[in-house]
């Protein structure tokens, strides 16, 4: 079977073998919005037509090529739901000489009614399933940070924080960004920030104080970045964690699930982060509960 991972601006795939072990893997940076005129069955063909030409004529595809701005809308599965939940509610897309279907992303209502949605993200925690016995918590730092609830094995709910983003809006669109600096990350500017935010006082009242801080030299402008990320990073992980903490399965690129690693400590709890293979591991567990006919 060939897994393809295809996202926003990145494209993987992973071919498979019958015990979910990955043969051979290659990416792109040829995510949906790369792709013009909604040609996504050509790009597919030029990605992997060589795999399909050896035989691997099953391709299981998550992340955004399921939204309405991909290849086809698979609709959203309401929580809690499962690895059978998703496999059951497989879309099936026609494709030139393969037997193609896309995982479905989730949805839920957070304690407001207010909708919460994610695509890619579940595949990936169904990959660490097995590895989260029990009631556990998975997140998915990115630019909209995914913390979901597991619960018997199943999805029971999640929520969405902003936080990277608004990372990349603030350092490059606001005062604050005018004292800083391209510089190494900086660990102890990173953990003065999560200190800063286990302080009394509102998220938005801390963000002023990145740019006086360094107004009064208090703050390297080289170190204001990490700082910076530090009080978001501090921010979401309080404001996310249940009270009495939780396990966290930490799934993502390593460098940024350190740095949410480092915050959870600092919040009182502990984290294991998993490899970036987790896509992987799900889009084999779900394939192997999927209908091709």
């Amino acid at each position: 079977m060939i897994g393809i991972d295809w996202g926003t601006t990145s494209f993987r795939a992973f071919r498979l073998d019958a015990a979910g072990a990955v043969q051979a893997q290659r990416a792109a940076p040829r995510g949906i919005l790369a792709i013009e005129g909604g040609q996504f069955e050509e790009e597919l063909l030029r990605q992997v037509g060589d795999w399909i030409a050896e035989g691997e004529d099953h391709i299981l595809m998550s992340g955004m090529i399921g939204s309405r701005q991909g290849w086809q809308e698979a609709p959203y599965v309401a929580c809690p739901a499962g690895a059978a939940d998703l496999a059951a509610s497989l879309v099936a897309v026609p494709c030139t000489g393969a037997t193609v279907r896309l995982v479905p992303g989730l949805s839920h209502r957070d304690a407001g009614g207010t909708p919460e949605v994610m695509r890619g993200e579940e595949t990936q925690i169904v990959g660490v399933l097995d590895d989260a016995a029990g009631a556990a918590i998975a997140c998915l730092p990115g630019s909209h940070s995914k913390w979901a609830r597991i619960e018997g094995g199943r999805i029971a709910g999640f929520e969405t924080y902003f936080s990277g983003e608004a990372f990349a809006a603030l350092r490059g669109h606001t005062i604050l960004g005018r004292l800083m600096r391209d510089g190494p990350a900086d660990p102890a500017a990173f953990d003065r920030g999560l200190a800063r935010a286990g302080e009394g006082g509102h998220l938005l009242h801390h963000l002023f104080g990145v740019r006086t801080l360094g107004l009064f030299g208090r703050l390297a402008e080289e170190a204001a970045p990490s700082y910076l990320s530090g009080l978001l990073i501090g921010h979401e992980v309080r404001a996310a964690l249940p009270p009495g903490g939780a396990a966290v399965h930490l799934i993502g690129a390593r460098t940024l699930c350190d740095l949410y690693a480092r915050a959870i400590a600092a919040a009182g709890s502990q984290a294991t982060v998993h490899g970036e293979d987790a896509a992987a591991r799900g889009l084999a567990r779900l394939g192997k509960d999927a209908s091709w006919t």
